[in-house]
């Protein structure tokens, strides 16, 4: 019993350690990876670093509708939202 607690912690360790390595290089090589992916017809969807000036009018309103369904979300959960924007007035 002992024996298999001891290979089971050992799996997961080294599963986590592949999976962190594997995460690790994929950031490293993320523009690389995903414009592979997208060649092959696999659509990664990315919001960070995204040109909105280049975005077509159907992204930029798929993207107005998903910060719409947010804000009503957190909304409807309570979360008050403060904006920085007046005090800067």
């Amino acid at each position: 019993m002992n024996n298999l607690n001891n290979q089971l912690v050992k799996g997961i360790a080294i599963g986590i350690g592949i999976g962190v390595v594997g995460f690790y290089a994929y950031k490293k090589n993320e523009d690389k990876v995903n414009s592979f992916l997208k060649q092959k017809g696999i659509d990664v969807p990315t919001a960070s670093g995204k040109d909105l000036y280049s975005m077509s009018l159907e992204e930029l309103m798929e993207t107005k509708e998903t910060i719409e369904d947010i804000i009503a979300e957190k909304d409807l959960s309570g979360v008050t939202i403060v904006s920085s924007e007046d005090d800067d007035k």
